[in-house]
């Protein structure tokens, strides 16, 4: 999905609309030079320099996109178009640096209309397959598959919450986004829903002495920059006998990097440290696509960890 904040002015805002249509029929280079004639007429342009970066990235000039991806922050310091993600992408930041907070916000907000079909365009299956693997684990421990409290995290419009609600007493969901959490409230199946960022979320319910006996976070931590962070955060909150499941994207190499697609990837062994040091038990790790791009699975994993 790709933001769009006017510029102000109507010359500007068409080329912008120009270049947009010249990359959409492949024709890169002229959507670029369209690009850098609406930041001319409109030098605070955030939307066409996000683009021109987008285009220079294609075409090859590494540089000038980190240049152009810099003027994007620089024209919108909340950074509602992901440009530190980008600047990650491509060597210029730490991954694990970017503020991302807003751009995610801003992201789902426009999102949340269209979440759930979009997702079914994609073959989406994170909740279905987190719901078999924690059935598989109670039926393997001899444990009755019921949860006195859950915590849906980064739940949106309320996927994952559809899928265990049948064994959980008291759901809690939590988003960023305030759009998914007024269409998680529409489906009627949490007990409590709260808007805010996870390890402040989690901080607050760690310091009210808040447990959970499940946790479940479907794809969440593709938009999450430290996830050594949250897996400790989790523990905090997680009750004695407590399962946490997630899906994280992976990458063949080592440590968390961001891919083509603006999302947090995870390799496997940074996944496995993140969960020993946060003072849990790997159960399960495995690799999982929960979605597909272009047709194809997206390369994920499947993790269940619990408490010692």
């Amino acid at each position: 999905m790709t933001l769009f904040r006017s510029s102000g002015d109507i010359l500007a805002d068409r080329r912008y609309d120009l270049g947009r249509g010249y990359a959409a029929d492949g024709d890169v280079a002229a959507a670029a030079d369209l690009y850098l004639q609406a930041t001319e007429l409109a030098p605070g342009f955030a939307s066409a320099w996000y683009a021109l970066g987008e285009a220079r990235e294609a075409l090859g000039d590494r540089d000038g996109a980190r240049a152009a991806f810099g003027k994007v922050r620089e024209a919108d310091p909340e950074d509602r178009h992901g440009a530190a993600l980008a600047l990650a992408r491509l060597g210029g930041a730490d991954p694990a640096s970017a503020a991302v907070h807003t751009y995610v916000r801003t992201l789902f907000d426009q999102y949340a209309p269209r979440f759930d079909r979009a997702l079914e365009d994609l073959s989406y299956r994170a909740p279905a397959l987190l719901h078999e693997a924690v059935v598989a684990l109670c039926r393997e421990v001899a444990r009755p598959l019921r949860f006195g409290t859950m915590l849906d995290l980064g739940c949106g419009t309320g996927l994952a919450g559809a899928a265990f609600r049948p064994h959980v007493d008291w759901l809690v969901g939590m988003d960023l986004s305030p759009k998914m959490i007024e269409a998680a409230r529409r489906k009627g199946l949490y007990d409590r829903l709260v808007v805010g960022e996870i390890e402040e979320f989690l901080a607050g319910e760690a310091a009210a002495n808040g447990r959970f006996h499940l946790v479940i976070a479907a794809d969440v931590f593709a938009y999450v920059p430290d996830l050594p962070a949250v897996c400790a955060a989790v523990a905090r909150v997680l009750g004695p006998d407590g399962v946490f499941g997630f899906t994280v994207e992976t990458h063949d190499g080592e440590g968390a990097i961001v891919g083509a697609k603006m999302r947090y990837q995870h390799g496997a062994a940074f996944v496995r440290a993140a969960v020993g040091e946060a003072g849990l038990i790997l159960r399960q790790i495995r690799p999982a696509s929960s979605r597909t791009e272009n047709r194809r699975p997206v390369a994920g994993l499947l993790v269940i960890a619990g408490r010692r």
